[in-house]
């Protein structure tokens, strides 16, 4: 299996990476506006770091999860960062809610439900495992822990939807079955994480 990245495709990873770490720790930090353009913001080093493990991570392997999966089949793939979304998700850290979209894995190939399918469903189950990764460390490291959970079983629920361009309404054409047991989980404990974590 072939996993080269292009030059290209590293620096849209870093990108992704750095501006969505950004953009959370700006969320969840509740820094404003005018604390950014009067300097009046300090001790956001740490919150940063723990973003750029946490929601940068969940993120990114989410959608390098797309691309293994893609090339097991034979399709060339690679992630592309969408710079406006980017720059929109860092915007509205600052306005006090928070939307990602950070790019994605494109692929080629034939138009295979079955393997399109797949493709789409490595990226939840990905954010499902990493929550999973993320629990025992709450108990040790807190605020860094329960960060990765509760992003993760997010945007697990999140992907899940059957709707639009999200992996849930690839997930559902090519098979109801599995689409319904990855999402009612991935959706419930998404609603839990959103809603007490």
């Amino acid at each position: 299996m072939n996993l080269q990245t292009s030059t290209r495709e590293l620096r849209d990873l870093v990108v992704a990476w750095l501006a969505l770490g950004l953009a959370f720790t700006f969320f969840f930090e509740r820094v404003s506006p005018q604390q950014l353009f009067t300097g009046a913001v300090t001790g956001l080093v740490g919150p940063f770091a723990v973003s750029l493990v946490t929601v940068g991570v969940a993120f990114l392997l989410h959608e390098l999860a797309h691309k293994v999966v893609a090339i097991r089949f034979g399709r060339p793939a690679e992630f592309r960062a969408d710079l406006g979304m980017l720059g929109f998700a860092v915007v509205s850290g600052l306005a006090g809610f928070i939307f990602a979209a950070p790019g994605a894995v494109y692929h080629a190939g034939p138009a295979d439900p079955r393997e399109n399918g797949i493709i789409a469903l490595a990226g939840p189950v990905t954010n499902l495992l990493l929550a999973g990764v993320f629990l025992p460390i709450a108990v040790v490291a807190p605020a860094i822990g329960t960060r990765g959970v509760s992003i993760n079983l997010l945007l697990a629920g999140f992907n899940m939807l059957p709707i639009g361009a999200l992996d849930g309404a690839t997930i559902r054409q090519w098979n109801l079955w599995v689409y319904l047991a990855v999402a009612v989980p991935s959706i419930l404990l998404g609603l839990v994480a959103f809603l007490f974590v």
